[in-house]
C-alpha cells in the first residue's frame, strides 16, 4: 500500500512539473496577432482547441519591494493610499471619505475538484499568491488631511466569512459574504462596528463554492441589492445541479430579503456598477477555461433583466460549447452577446465607472477595469488596470492601459489589481491583493494644470 501511496505520489509531482512546463513544452500556444482583437465590442473569435491538460503558466507572487509601486500611464501618478493590508480585495468608499477594504480569501471549499489535475491546479494556485488564509475583515482607512495616504486604520468588521461586496444605504451597512447578505448598523464617522450582524439573505455557496466571491451593489432608490454568484465549475463539469442560481446577479429585496434570478448565464460576474449616462447596471465577467490561448474573452456587459448570457452551453452569445453536455439548443438561441470584450483570461474582477471630476473630462462615464491577471495563458495576460471610454452609455473606443508594471521583468507578480472604485475626490482607488496596497492614481500635476 505505501509503495501505491509513494507512486501516486510521483504521479502528482510529474503531472504537476509537467503542467508548469506545458506552455514551453507541450501546448505549442503562442500569442498571436489576434490579441488584440479580443477586445471591444466586436471581438474575433478564433477557432477553440484543446488539449490533454490546459496551459498553467503562473506568475509566481513575490509582492513589491521596498518603495516598488506599478507604472502609471502618461498623464496620470500613482501613489500607495495604504500599504501592509492582508490580501485586499475589493474597496468601498462611504459618503464622508472613508475608505473601508475587504481583507479577505476563499473560504474552505472541501469538495472543488478531485485527482490529479485539481491537485496541480490547486499547487499552482498556491504559487500564485491565492491560497493564503482569509482574514475575514473589513478594515477602515482614513485620509483626514485629503493629502491621498491613509493616515489611519482600524478594523471596521471581524468575524465574517470571506467578504467581498459592500454596499450602504442609510444606516444599513451590507456585506455580500461568501455564503451570505449580511446587514449592519452604521453611522457617519463610525470607525469599528461591533454590533452583531443580521442575515438578510443566503447565497449559493456549499461544499465546492467554485467562484466564492460575492459582489454587491445597491439599486440608485436604494429598494434593492445586486449580488453577483459565480459558477461552481468552469463548464458545468460538476453538473448543472451544482449549478442551481450560479453563474448570475440575483436581485435581492432589501425590506424583505426574497431574491430571484434577475440575470443568468454569466460564468463569473464581478464589480456591479451603474452607468451613469444610461442608468444600467454592469458586470465584468470572467469567461470560460481550456479553448485556447485567445478564447474565451473576458468581458464586461450591461444586463438585461432576464437575460440569459450562455454560460455553459455557449460563449460570447451562441458560439456552442461541445465540451457540455447535453446540449441546450433552446438557451443557445436566447444567448445575449456582451457588449464589449476585454481579452482572453485577463480575470477582469474589478468594474467601476468614472462619476467624478478629477480626470480629464473625456475620461467622464468611463469604465475603470481591474484585470488580475492569467494563470492559463502564454504569454501572460491581464495584471494591469485598463480604462474604457463611454459615450451616451455605451463603449467607445479602445482600452487605455491606467497601471502596468505588476509583472516583474522576470515575469512574477509584484502585484494583482483586484476591485476598483472612485474616491470623494474623484480619484481612483486600486486594491492590490498580492501587493498587499490599496493604490490611488490621479492626473500627474503637469498634466492637472493643463
Amino acid at each position: 500500500m505505501r509503495n501505491h501511496m509513494m507512486a501516486a505520489r510521483h504521479l502528482l509531482l510529474a503531472t504537476c512539473i509537467g503542467i508548469l512546463t506545458l506552455p514551453l513544452a507541450a501546448c505549442n500556444e503562442q500569442d498571436s496577432a489576434v490579441t488584440e482583437q479580443t477586445f471591444g465590442p466586436s471581438p474575433t473569435l478564433p477557432a477553440p482547441q484543446s488539449s490533454w491538460f490546459p496551459t498553467v503558466n503562473v506568475a509566481k507572487a513575490i509582492g513589491w519591494a521596498a518603495g516598488g509601486k506599478p507604472t502609471a500611464a502618461n498623464g496620470m501618478a500613482v501613489n500607495a493610499f495604504a500599504t501592509g493590508l492582508d490580501h485586499p480585495r475589493t474597496v468601498y468608499v462611504l459618503p464622508n471619505g472613508d475608505v473601508l477594504v475587504a481583507e479577505t480569501n476563499a473560504p474552505p471549499k472541501p469538495d472543488d475538484g478531485s485527482g490529479i489535475k485539481a491537485w496541480a491546479t490547486k499547487f499552482v494556485m498556491g504559487r500564485a499568491g491565492a491560497t493564503t488564509p482569509t482574514a475575514n475583515r473589513i478594515t477602515l482607512l482614513r485620509d483626514a488631511d485629503g493629502d491621498g495616504v491613509a493616515e489611519t486604520r482600524t478594523v471596521f468588521l471581524e468575524g465574517l466569512n470571506s467578504p467581498f461586496g459592500m454596499a450602504l444605504v442609510g444606516n444599513d451597512f451590507y456585506v455580500a459574504d461568501s455564503d451570505a447578505i449580511m446587514k449592519f448598523p452604521y453611522h457617519t464617522g463610525d470607525t469599528r462596528i461591533t454590533t452583531p450582524g443580521v442575515k438578510l439573505a443566503d447565497l449559493p455557496a456549499g461544499r465546492i463554492n467554485h467562484h466564492w466571491t460575492k459582489d454587491l451593489t445597491a439599486s440608485p432608490d436604494g429598494t434593492k441589492l445586486y449580488a453577483t454568484v459565480g459558477s461552481n465549475s468552469n463548464v458545468g463539469e460538476n453538473g448543472m445541479e451544482a449549478e442551481a442560481n450560479r453563474a448570475a446577479v440575483l436581485e435581492v429585496n432589501r425590506a424583505s430579503g426574497q431574491w430571484r434570478v434577475f440575470a443568468s448565464g454569466l460564468r463569473n460576474p464581478n464589480g456591479p456598477s451603474w452607468q451613469p449616462q444610461s442608468g444600467a447596471l454592469w458586470v465584468a465577467v470572467n469567461e470560460r477555461d481550456e479553448l485556447g490561448n485567445d478564447l474565451v474573452p473576458d468581458y464586461m456587459t450591461s444586463v438585461k433583466d432576464g437575460g440569459f448570457y450562455g454560460w455553459p452551453y455557449s460563449y460570447y452569445g451562441q458560439h456552442v460549447d461541445v465540451r457540455v453536455e447535453p446540449q441546450r439548443p433552446d438557451l443557445v438561441a436566447k444567448a445575449i452577446a456582451p457588449d464589449y470584450a476585454l481579452g482572453a483570461h485577463t480575470a477582469s474582477l474589478g468594474l467601476t465607472f468614472n462619476t467624478g471630476k478629477l480626470f480629464p473630462p473625456e475620461m467622464a462615464n468611463g469604465a475603470f477595469v481591474g484585470q488580475h491577471g492569467s494563470w492559463n495563458r502564454n504569454p501572460r495576460a491581464g495584471y494591469k488596470v485598463i480604462f474604457v471610454p463611454f459615450a451616451n452609455g455605451m463603449p467607445s473606443g479602445k482600452p487605455q492601459d491606467v497601471l502596468t508594471g505588476f509583472l516583474s521583468a522576470d515575469g512574477e507578480a509584484q502585484g494583482r489589481p483586484v476591485g476598483v472604485r472612485i474616491d470623494r475626490q474623484g480619484a481612483l482607488l486600486v486594491a492590490d491583493d498580492v501587493g498587499n496596497t490599496v493604490w490611488r492614481v490621479t492626473p500627474s500635476p503637469k498634466s492637472a494644470a493643463r
